[in-house]
């Protein structure tokens, strides 16, 4: 028997299974109005595509929750198509495809341990820690009161990921970036 929850103990980020494919919760509002019965909007996030979208459900049903499994893995390379990670636990590579890491690969380097979800057996979506440590592997000079632009200039990091960083940083230093926003946060080293 499938566990299921209310609307009262959805959070953020729960795995919910609707009309057999699993999706994960960005966001939700529930809607009481007097007279008529509740509403439950969803924001959903598909785990076998990463496409997200809304949908409506009546706001007194029972959610599904879907059965997935963490499993930690390693990014081993890329063949320029397809991205390689191998089960830390089983040793077996798979590879996944730009369609199911969408914009996380810009995070991800070679040798990197990720938490990565299945779902039915089969690996579905890579998920990664809040903030990642890149190297700064590009970025224009700064002369002294060049702060015509709140003192930020691009950087280009080790993914390839551009951010914009304080004037002051400099090739080779080690930057914190929230994987959430894509925006630098801080300076490691």
């Amino acid at each position: 028997m499938a566990n299921t929850i209310t609307y009262s103990e959805l959070r953020r980020g729960t795995t919910i299974e609707v009309d057999g494919e699993a999706y994960e919760v960005l966001e939700f509002k529930h809607v009481q109005m007097q007279q008529r019965t509740p509403a439950l909007t969803l924001k959903l996030r598909q785990l076998r595509t990463g496409k997200s979208f809304e949908r409506n459900l009546p706001g007194n049903q029972r959610l599904t929750l879907a059965e997935v499994d963490h499993r930690q893995a390693q990014y081993i390379y890329t063949d320029g198509h397809e991205f390689f990670f191998m089960d830390l636990e089983t040793f077996e590579q798979f590879p996944l495809n730009q369609d199911h890491l969408g914009d996380r690969i810009q995070f991800l380097r070679e040798g990197d341990t990720i938490d990565l979800v299945h779902y039915k057996g089969e690996p579905v979506i890579v998920e990664l820690p809040n903030t990642v440590d890149l190297k700064v592997v590009e970025t224009p000079p700064a002369f002294k009161g060049d702060t015509a632009q709140s003192g930020r200039k691009p950087a280009t990091l080790e993914t390839g990921l551009v951010v914009t960083v304080p004037m002051y940083l400099e090739v080779g230093h080690i930057v914190r970036v929230d994987t959430r926003s894509a925006e630098y946060v801080s300076v490691v080293s």
